[in-house]
């Protein structure tokens, strides 16, 4: 917690990070902050300005600018608390970025070029096109002997101009930097430019596991990593799966992925007679249609269950030279899927709108017009109007 006071409030709005409306509120600066804004590949902080919670900080100038819901009197003494658990999460998550950075560097010569700390897992871009399994395990020993040796990280400021920035490793500063510049040192292993936050001791990492590489840009390799408590949930999120596996299959660990390669091969096999027997049923549903003495213009049909091939199946039968199949499939509260098939001039001027009474889309040609249907119930609506197309067509009907 921090006692400073508000220096200006000014109402603004927030674009949500996931999208979506914007948030009204107001932009407040204070005389100081404990509060980090957003920078360096680091999320900002949050915490509360009094009873006000703080939605977002970022960075203007030599300014934390604030984010609140409600607004502050400019002058008023007020009470900063910080949100620890995340502020704790986010050191965690640098220092361990420098560290494994640094290393990897050393080790291997490979450079880091960016990073990004997620809400869940972290990545640093690599200037390298491939990584090896064996170079991750040795890194991953590497770095976590090095917080074992609790190996102290301190900060220290330099003069912009002076001769020691240059010795500093640094991906430069922003634009609009004024005054000091900040270096985070690991004692005998990194010292870096940077504006993030940090512990002030490796073993405060507790444990870094590398997660594996991905493919990154050109010639770029993503390194995905967990610090600290990250990755004691990622244990606990492990071990709670391998809990329900054991019930769900009922074997042990060593077990379950034999017992889901069963499980498929069984799926494959019932997958394989359920369309089987679509088939079957979709050729008698035709030939019952057909066998009928006097065959009717318009055959309307819904099954719960099916799929394209079988409600094409029932049109190739019954043939649509004479006669208009309107057919559907799936659960009717719900989206399915749709085939209008028939005379070609026919179907090209009933599909569209066949599409749109079912708020659906679909596409056709060769007589053929199907889709995707949102509205399931109004089938009704779609064979009232096949019926009318089809009385105007042949009052005898």
């Amino acid at each position: 917690q921090f006692t400073t006071r508000v220096v200006s409030c000014r109402a603004a709005e927030l674009r949500p990070e996931g999208g979506g409306e914007p948030v009204r509120g107001f932009q407040v600066v204070l005389e100081d902050t404990i509060l980090f804004p957003e920078g360096g590949g680091q999320p900002d902080d949050r915490g509360l300005i009094g009873d006000v919670p703080v939605l977002r900080v970022t960075r203007r100038g030599p300014e934390a600018v604030h984010f609140v819901p409600a607004a502050l009197e400019p002058g008023a003494e007020v009470l900063l608390s910080l949100d620890w658990e995340r502020r704790f999460d986010h050191m965690q998550q640098h220092s361990g970025q420098h560290l494994i950075s640094a290393i990897a560097e050393q080790m291997f010569g490979f450079k880091t070029t960016s990073w990004e700390l997620g809400r869940q897992r972290s990545v640093i871009e690599l200037d390298t096109p491939l990584v090896t399994a064996e170079q991750i395990e040795a890194l991953e020993k590497s770095v976590n002997e090095k917080i074992r040796d609790r190996v102290p990280v301190t900060v220290r400021e330099l003069a912009a101009d002076d001769p020691e920035v240059e010795t500093v490793k640094s991906r430069g500063l922003p634009d609009d930097h004024a005054g000091p510049v900040r270096v985070v040192d690991i004692k005998g292993i990194d010292s870096n430019l940077c504006c993030g936050t940090h512990v002030s001791n490796l073993s405060d990492l507790q444990v870094i596991k590398l997660l594996g590489v991905e493919k990154g840009k050109k010639n770029k390799t993503n390194l995905v990593f967990l610090v600290g408590n990250r990755v004691l949930k990622s244990i606990e999120q492990s071990h709670s799966t391998e809990k329900a596996l054991n019930s769900l299959l009922k074997n042990g660990p060593g077990e379950h992925i034999e017992a889901v390669r069963r499980l498929q091969s069984s799926v494959k096999l019932l997958q394989k007679n359920n369309l089987n027997l679509l088939r079957d049923i979709a050729v008698l549903i035709a030939r019952d249609f057909k066998s009928k003495p006097a065959p009717r213009q318009l055959f309307v049909l819904h099954r719960k269950e099916g799929n394209p091939e079988f409600m094409n199946i029932i049109a190739n039968e019954i043939g649509t030279e004479e006669t208009l199949l309107f057919l559907t499939v799936g659960d009717e509260k719900e989206a399915g899927l749709f085939l209008l098939a028939g005379p070609v001039e026919a179907v090209e001027n009933l599909g569209p709108r066949v599409a749109e009474l079912l708020g659906g889309k679909g596409a056709g040609k060769c007589g053929r017009f199907q889709g995707k249907a949102a509205k399931m119930s109004r089938r009704g609506e779609v064979q009232a109007l096949l019926q009318e197309f089809i009385s105007r067509q042949n009052p005898e009907a």
